[in-house]
């Protein structure tokens, strides 16, 4: 397993729906952790490179709603 950490930004505030959804990306295969930076303004991710590309990341994030 190789863990890595992406940033993206976020293309708007986030709503409540929009933190429901990046919940519920914890249950996503190769996720470990997605977490909003203080400033409201990026979404950390950390996964598993072994098993996603950041493209697959970034895919996955804009499928459930979240706006990146």
């Amino acid at each position: 397993m190789t863990k890595v950490q992406a940033t993206f930004k976020l293309t708007r505030p986030l709503t409540d729906d929009d933190l429901k959804q990046i919940s519920h990306m914890h249950s996503v295969y190769g996720f470990m952790a997605v977490r909003v930076a203080p400033s409201g303004q990026e979404l950390f991710v950390e996964y598993d490179f072994s098993r996603l590309s950041e493209k697959e990341v970034l895919g996955s994030l804009q499928q459930n709603g979240i706006p990146v």
